[in-house]
């Protein structure tokens, strides 16, 4: 498959130069030319998750992959599962919390640790890895690439704005992976990497990539569980509510929607950073500083993949208003989402799960079905979680294990130079 550079669509790649080149040099992103229309949707319901993600995984990597080392790579990241589960009056909960790291980002770390490993084979240099993260990409990222020969891992995550568990996950693995604890957010974090990525001086001495969902690679296992969830439920179509920080997962979506996938509509729920709902509103994309809140994943005041849904939607807000809703709440309304759904249902929401609740419940029509994404185990976020609900929250063992081990973090400051230092030295 071949893709395009979104500031220059002149400029195209093959599968090998944008994965393992992460993004453009010009900062812009890499588009499919062209999205494949998947032919197994009639079938679907009979379907496994592990079954649907090759088939994707075929269409997109077949023309430069060998169909052995596509089963390979699902076979080894996509191993557990993604069920649809029931909450009442239409709307149910997608969770994606099942893997290694209790995140939805293992789908997308996994799958592109085993993707790059196949590509790098041919390659003369180690690949560096440089990841910003709100929290789970950091995990996800250093759990699918721990210890896989020939990469390495830095991990930027802004000091302070993680919960202590995601902070664990990211600087006690050691081998292949280095975290560094940044002075500043996410958006200070994902312009160091942006950064990196497109210096021509470092690129001459290291082979360095992302593992952001920058990186096309992150978008397309992310695709996969949307066409999981449909196979789960009994509707012909759906609406989609997704928690929404730096749009890789919606971005997904929207390609999932693009494949044939009967999407009614994608709801981007959001938090304090509500850039795109204010721009669906008003049609002016106007940023801002990031705002920290309850949903740190979601902590992301100017998200990359903006890029690629302008890109994608030429432009054109009315466009955009064709596919997506925008709505966001304040921290106050979802710990209230997350109590009432939990005394009332008998359900567990974690603070990321509970804004695209509130998405649904807020948008979806009456008589409509829809699903949220709940991208994150509750355990992730323990103590607000504990103090919203007034009760203990069981922490699964493999994440409790983290809890036991030492951190080790190398502070960094937000200047790009002192960054550039580090990797050279590396």
């Amino acid at each position: 498959m071949k893709f395009y550079n979104t500031n220059n669509k002149n400029e195209i790649a093959d599968l090998s130069t944008a994965i393992v080149q992460g993004m453009p040099k010009d900062k812009g992103l890499y588009m499919p030319c062209s999205l494949p229309k998947v032919s197994f949707l009639s079938s679907v319901k009979k379907m496994s998750l592990q079954e649907i993600s090759l088939e994707i995984a075929k269409s997109f990597l077949d023309e430069d992959l060998s169909n052995a080392q596509i089963e390979e790579i699902v076979e080894k990241s996509v191993n557990f599962p993604a069920p649809v589960v029931d909450i009442g009056g239409g709307i149910s909960s997608l969770e994606l919390f099942h893997g290694p790291t209790l995140a939805f980002k293992d789908f997308g770390a996994r799958f592109m640790s085993r993707l790059l490993r196949e590509l790098g084979k041919n390659l003369d240099k180690e690949i560096t890895i440089v990841v910003a993260t709100s929290g789970d990409t950091g995990s996800a990222v250093a759990n699918g690439f721990l210890g896989v020969e020939g990469i390495r891992v830095v991990i930027l995550y802004p000091s302070g704005k993680v919960s202590p568990l995601q902070e664990k996950q990211l600087t006690t693995l050691g081998q292949n992976i280095t975290a560094l604890e940044v002075s500043g957010d996410f958006d200070s974090c994902q312009a160091l990497a942006k950064s990196a990525l497109s210096d021509v001086e470092l690129a001459e001495s290291m082979q360095i990539s992302s593992a952001n969902s920058i990186n096309i690679g992150r978008l397309i296992p992310q695709s996969f569980y949307y066409f999981g969830a449909f196979s789960q439920i009994q509707q012909d179509s759906f609406w989609v509510s997704i928690p929404s920080g730096n749009f890789g997962n919606l971005t997904a979506c929207v390609f999932a929607k693009a494949m044939g996938l009967p999407v009614e509509k994608i709801v981007a729920s959001c938090n304090a950073n509500d850039v795109v709902p204010r721009y669906l509103f008003s049609g002016n994309y106007d940023p801002k500083s990031t705002i920290h809140t309850i949903a740190s994943a979601m902590d992301v005041g100017n998200p990359s993949n903006v890029g690629r849904l302008f890109d994608f939607y030429d432009n054109d807000v009315s466009k955009f208003r064709c596919d997506l809703e925008g709505i966001a709440f304040d921290d106050a309304t979802a710990r209230s989402a997350i109590r009432d759904v939990y005394d009332n249902l008998g359900y567990l929401m974690d603070t990321h799960g509970a804004f695209a609740y509130l998405g649904l419940k807020n948008l979806l029509p009456q008589g409509k079905y829809g699903v949220f994404a709940e991208t994150a185990h509750p355990a992730k976020f323990l103590e607000e979680v504990e103090s919203i609900i007034g009760e203990k929250v069981e922490i699964p063992e493999r994440l409790a294990d983290y809890a036991k081990r030492e951190k080790v973090a190398i502070p960094m400051s937000t200047d790009y130079s002192e960054f550039k230092q580090f990797l050279l030295e590396l």
